[in-house]
């Protein structure tokens, strides 16, 4: 993930140009939001301008006809001041540093789920953690729209080091003794994101096109519950989390600001400490398919109207620790905020260290199977998503997990 920051709000919207998306016409276009941040140019999570001169679509100033003038006539043209480099706002870095610790606080704790504190701490995690970073990634998804610059790009980010995780895991398996196994269109274990977030992108122009694209989204993820998707190509999440990407991509930055409102800062906490005390509560005799956003109502043995209400149920409570979630985070730079502009490093790479913790038993000693375990494991895993989260960690796997393929697409014309 790139380290280039983006600016706090301002008053005045920016161009399309600026944000990477094509230029002004007529009928704005999809790029043209309305928003009055400038979006963070990372290639996990958002797009950036063609690296190759004129951004696409746009047109250059026709030179005006000058007479036979001696060239002492001529006026000199008046150099213009570059613009002063914006500051990347630290917030959604905050947001998804917090975020990335709890993707590796909840696959560690797996073995131990025969715990009830720590099956309560897992329910806790999955019901947010996962949509929220689906959100996000909508909301920086908000200018995608067909261009060469971006069309590399989900090459580069997405099906490049898809291809070369599915391998390393395949071989860290056959490493700890397990059977080869590598099936491309069925993704091992965290990997499933890196192609669900691919489609999603990839339909962020349809749902731009709509009027009311949330209700739709909606619709779709409950209608999905009677069907029983098969995960190749990570398609059962991609209806099971499709709300979430939409619901960030029609969000706009004053949205974000209505949450830094002081008594919604204190219903946030108290929504919080609700859900703990519900997963608490609910711990010992829930299953936990539901917090997948996966399983169809068979596979979950339910019934059509308890499926509709299960899901329905699911996306509001999530929703709302989501948005909890967005109003309690620091808003300020903060020692974690430079770790959050690295989250691709710790998603793809804490699975390594994981499988083989599991494939050990390090996971499993008795003394885990408790709170004390519960706390042990958080914090082990809470230094484990800042190591990886880095730079030096960059450094080292950078050529892996954000390669530069210049070499394999052609240059677009300027013309």
């Amino acid at each position: 993930m790139s380290d280039t920051r983006f600016s706090p709000p301002v008053t005045t919207p920016r161009s399309p140009e600026e944000d990477g998306g094509p230029a002004n016409t007529e009928d704005g276009g999809p790029a043209n939001t309305g928003a009055r941040w400038p979006l963070p140019e990372e290639t996990f999570w958002s797009e950036s301008t063609d690296p190759h001169g004129v951004s696409p679509g746009e047109l250059t100033e026709p030179q005006k006809a000058v007479k036979d003038e001696p060239p002492q006539a001529q006026p000199e043209p008046q150099q213009q001041a570059e613009p002063p480099k914006r500051k990347r706002d630290p917030y959604l870095d905050n947001v998804k540093f917090v975020l990335i610790a709890l993707v590796v606080v909840g696959h560690s704790l797996v073995p131990t789920l025969s715990a009830d504190s720590s099956r309560a701490l897992y329910i806790f995690i999955y019901t947010f953690h996962m949509p929220l970073f689906v959100l996000i990634s909508g909301y920086l998804s908000r200018n995608f729209w067909n261009s060469n610059a971006k069309t590399n790009k989900l090459v580069d980010t997405f099906l490049v080091p898809y291809v070369i995780v599915e391998v390393g895991y395949a071989a860290l398996r056959f490493g700890l003794g397990q059977k080869w196994s590598l099936t491309i269109i069925d993704p091992a274990w965290l990997n499933w994101y890196l192609l669900a977030l691919l489609f999603w992108r990839l339909s962020t122009p349809v749902w731009k096109r709509m009027k009311h694209p949330v209700p739709v989204a909606v619709a779709i993820y409950l209608f999905a519950g009677f069907s029983q998707i098969e995960g190749d190509f990570s398609m059962d999440r991609f209806f099971g989390l499709m709300p979430f990407f939409v619901i960030g991509l029609v969000m706009q930055p004053e949205h974000f600001e209505m949450l830094n409102r002081r008594w919604i800062k204190i219903v946030s906490a108290v929504t919080i400490l609700c859900a703990a005390a519900v997963a608490i509560v609910i711990a010992p005799r829930s299953p936990l398919g539901p917090f997948y956003f996966k399983s169809s109502f068979q596979d979950l043995d339910l019934s059509w109207w308890m499926g509709l209400g299960v899901r329905t149920g699911l996306l509001v409570c999530a929703l709302a620790m989501c948005f909890a979630v967005l109003a309690l985070v620091p808003r300020g730079e903060t020692w974690f905020s430079d770790l959050g502009t690295r989250t691709l490093y710790c998603y793809l790479l804490h699975g390594i260290p994981v499988l083989i913790a599991k494939d050990q038993g390090w996971l499993e000693l008795p003394w885990l199977h408790g709170p004390l375990g519960v706390l042990a494991i958080s914090f082990s895993c809470f230094a484990l998503a800042i190591v990886l989260c880095l730079p030096e960690t960059r450094t080292v796997f950078k050529w892996v997990l954000e390669p530069r393929l210049t070499w394999l697409y052609r240059r677009p014309s300027r013309s």
